[in-house]
């Protein structure tokens, strides 16, 4: 082999680690960006969704607090089976429009973690060409 040769052979063989290093040195950089990015969206979902359980348990027990007060205060049989409905109705209401809340931000916490994985993934291309 010629000396031209053996050089351009060695060039060769020591700009690919370096461009290698220098691509991990990118995806890992640029992908903790994206990862801390879509970690805080996830923190902040899960907190939201901890207040609503919060507020719920706290409206939950003032509900209750209320009627079983209106409960004893009635004055007869009927009043009592009246408004035992009227709690039992507004109950179930309430349990429902409750549950789609809840579930509404239980399903934004899981698109938020997810979105991480998602957004890592879509960067991925776009973080090795540079």
């Amino acid at each position: 082999m010629t000396n031209p040769t053996v050089e351009k052979i060695t060039k060769s063989n020591a700009e690919a680690p370096t461009k290698s290093g220098q691509t991990a040195e990118r995806i890992m950089r640029d992908g903790v960006g994206v990862l801390t990015e879509s970690g805080n969206a996830s923190r902040a979902a899960f907190q939201e969704l901890t207040k609503a359980y919060q507020e719920l348990a706290t409206k939950n027990a003032k509900t209750l607090t209320a009627a079983i007060q209106a409960l004893s205060a009635v004055k007869n049989p009927v009043e009592f089976i009246e408004l035992q409905q009227k709690q039992i109705k507004e109950g179930v209401q309430a349990a429902l429009s409750d549950s789609q809340h809840i579930a509404q931000l239980t399903a934004a916490v899981i698109t938020a973690a997810f979105e991480s994985a998602k957004k890592l993934i879509e960067a991925a291309p776009k973080i090795v060409q540079g």
